[in-house]
């Protein structure tokens, strides 16, 4: 695919402008919060700048693809988000747990440059690709999700509860951005496809069985049900399970590793 070339101070400043100026329109439409622009602004500058156009399209294609499915309405994903922390405008800490391992594989590639950095790229990239087609789509689901490690049925929006409509959106969302990483290797097109999908796919599935385990979960004695808000309008939650330090936002990037490091180990399979 043809870009154009650029030195890499020349990449580094377009890199930042492009990305000021999608920031800048996020935040109009209330996509992002102030921390999260200015979070955005440094992953995009540091991904696109350090590794051109075939790291920073996977990335805006995340970015934009989710930022427009948070916006489909429906009664079910209102009841869903009463469970989640965050609302639809990301944060800083959001838009690191999404994109900070993108960020960090781009650093790595430009100190030591190898290709094993560009499949852990995709492979984190499809990961929170396909766990937010999951969240947001999987909640559109008129099915009881059932929780991950027991199958027993739990409420839309419980952390680690899959379905079968979340799950094949977690799929779609892989092979996404690993059809758009195939675009800048036409030769290798569907090899990149199925390695965004495998690895987005099981990336996303590593943030369920995270979300299901060790992530902490509060109760609600006032909804009567759990939920990862630690705090009711300034009361403090009572805490039920999982570790202190392993919210939502880390339980991503973990699972994005994990898909980064899926990506790698299935490119020397195919």
């Amino acid at each position: 695919m043809f870009m154009p070339q650029l030195t890499n101070l020349q990449q580094l400043i377009f890199a930042f402008l492009a990305s000021l100026v999608i920031v800048l329109g996020a935040r109009r439409r209330g996509w992002l919060s102030r921390s999260g622009a200015v979070g955005a602004a440094i992953v995009g500058t540091l991904v696109f700048g350090l590794g051109g156009w075939a790291w920073g399209a996977p990335l805006i294609a995340f970015f934009v693809s989710s930022s427009l499915l948070s916006r489909v309405r429906s009664p079910h994903k209102a009841r869903a988000a009463q469970h989640y922390d965050k609302s639809h405008e990301r944060d800083l800490m959001q838009v690191l747990a999404n994109g900070g391992a993108g960020a960090l594989a781009a650093l790595g590639n430009f100190a030591w440059p190898s290709p094993l950095w560009y499949l852990f790229f995709m492979g984190a990239m499809a990961t929170v690709n396909a766990d937010t087609w999951a969240t947001e789509l999987g909640a559109l689901s008129r099915q009881r999700p059932r929780l991950i490690t027991t199958g027993r049925p739990v409420e839309a929006g419980t952390s680690g509860g899959v379905s079968r409509m979340g799950t094949f959106a977690a799929l779609m969302g892989a092979l996404f951005i690993g059809a758009v990483a195939g675009l800048f290797d036409g030769a290798q097109i569907m090899r990149y496809i199925w390695l965004g999908g495998g690895s987005g796919l099981m990336g996303a599935l590593s943030d369920s069985l995270l979300g299901a385990t060790v992530q902490r979960i509060y109760f609600d004695d006032e909804l009567g049900q759990e939920t990862e808000k630690p705090w009711r309008r300034g009361q403090a939650l009572r805490a039920v399970h999982g570790w202190p330090w392993m919210t939502n936002d880390m339980v991503n990037l973990w699972a994005s590793l994990v898909g980064g490091m899926v990506g790698i180990l299935l490119s020397q399979l195919l």
